[in-house]
């Protein structure tokens, strides 16, 4: 980061860009700008290089054939990894999610070579979509509330030994493995099966994702009115009885 200049990437908008994911920038952007920071956004499209510069890189869901050709150009580019390497901070969704792993199966039924930026494998389940309002608990060293979001996905992940779960369950099937984990993380490196989008229904993700840009353990206050309502509202919605 330079002085107070915030730089933030949406990697690949026309091919990783479901359910709403595209509202995680704008999120990160407003947080950003509530706290005085000036923020360079770039938007880098699939057949563009990823730049090496920025602070925090965002990558939203897809589709199953979108997925596998962003996995192909990322490896073949190489700029997210070389922007992780040197500590950027990187947060994916749904199959942003599965592609920053060492693998995935892709649209053709194989094997799809990821990223390798997280310890984890992913799958394809064999049973029904993984649909519906998801609760959870924030790992505790990450000091974050309880996680809301919805998930809709097929794909199982399992998470290695260097890999934490972002969240353990309450309600929904997060990473799908049965053993209540969601998500998974390493150091600055995050993914999640969330949308929602998951940072407007979790701003103190974002929060984490500056602060970790940043370099610094505490942000000034923000108005949260917006987001503690949003998060009310749909907290209540999945708690109701059938």
């Amino acid at each position: 980061m330079s002085d107070n200049s915030l730089r933030v990437v949406w990697v690949y908008p026309d091919l990783l860009s479901t359910y709403g994911d595209q509202g995680n920038v704008l999120v990160v952007e407003r947080r950003a700008r509530q706290r005085g920071l000036q923020v360079e956004r770039y938007d880098v499209r699939s057949d563009q290089p990823v730049p090496t510069s920025g602070d925090i890189y965002l990558i939203g869901g897809g589709e199953d054939r979108p997925q596998r050709l962003a996995a192909e150009r990322l490896r073949r580019d190489g700029g997210l990894n070389r922007a992780a390497g040197n500590g950027a901070i990187v947060f994916s969704v749904c199959a942003g999610y599965q592609i920053l792993g060492h693998e995935f199966i892709n649209d053709l039924g194989e094997r799809e070579p990821g990223l390798g930026l997280l310890d984890v494998v992913s799958t394809r389940g064999e049973g029904a979509r993984c649909v519906g309002d998801v609760l959870g608990d924030i790992d505790g060293p990450l000091g974050l509330p309880q996680l809301t979001g919805f998930e809709n996905h097929q794909g199982i992940t399992h998470l290695g030994p260097s890999a934490r779960p972002l969240a353990r369950v309450r309600l929904g099937q997060g990473n799908g493995t049965g053993d209540g984990t969601e998500g998974a993380y390493n150091d600055a490196v995050f993914g999640t099966y969330m949308h929602g989008p998951v940072l407007a229904r979790n701003p103190q993700i974002a929060d984490l994702l500056l602060k970790l840009a940043l370099d610094v353990n505490a942000l000034p206050p923000a108005d949260d009115r917006w987001y503690e309502a949003l998060r009310d509202e749909r907290i209540a919605a999945a708690t109701q009885p059938a």
